[in-house]
């Protein structure tokens, strides 16, 4: 969607080590309105799936996951990354790897929160080698949930996430595909 790459060169940064830096408007800082149009356009998009749960990792993909129920008008359940003394019962779990903190996270989810009648979309600000989409993947096959859809603010196209995905049979869909990013701060997108 232009909006979001008008507003990654506009605000975004390159730094080194492929890190594309949008703290200032989605990740760490939030820009609610630009927020609003992402859930905007996956509703438009995903619409008419029967999606009654929409799931994602904490923490970044939370704001994103509660503007797009507010279109779907359904809750929003997300996997912790560390389980915690407020999960009462049985849960899923799935081991992550964060591209950006260069670790490995087993999130958490209490069951109560998804099973085998839910239908969810699963959404979150970046795609990058697609660990944390293959964690939730994971978990609602373990719940015996549909994935009706992946929904991406932003993915790495030069990365391998998105193609696997794509490849197992997945509908992705990105707001914004990098295509390659230089030194210089240059970014360059490709078609989603």
């Amino acid at each position: 969607m232009e909006f979001m790459e008008q507003r990654i060169l506009r605000d975004g940064q390159v730094r080194p080590g492929n890190i594309l830096k949008v703290d200032s408007f989605l990740n760490h800082q939030l820009d609610v309105d630009l927020l609003d149009q992402v859930g905007k356009a996956f509703y438009d998009r995903f619409q008419g799936r029967g999606i009654n749960k929409i799931l994602t990792v904490e923490a970044s993909g939370i704001a994103i996951a509660c503007l797009t129920a507010r279109y779907f008008h359904v809750p929003v359940v997300f996997a912790k990354k560390a389980r915690s003394k407020n999960i009462d019962g049985d849960t899923y779990t799935s081991l992550v790897h964060s591209f950006t903190y260069g670790r490995d996270y087993t999130v958490t989810m209490a069951k109560k929160f998804l099973g085998p009648n839910d239908t969810v979309l699963l959404v979150d600000d970046f795609l990058a080698v697609g660990k944390a989409m293959r964690g939730l993947i994971d978990i609602c096959s373990q719940a015996g949930a549909n994935v009706a859809g992946i929904g991406i603010a932003i993915e790495k196209g030069f990365q391998e996430g998105g193609k696997e995905l794509r490849n197992q049979g997945y509908d992705v869909f990105s707001l914004a595909i990098v295509d390659h990013m230089e030194d210089s701060g240059e970014i360059f997108f490709r078609e989603a």
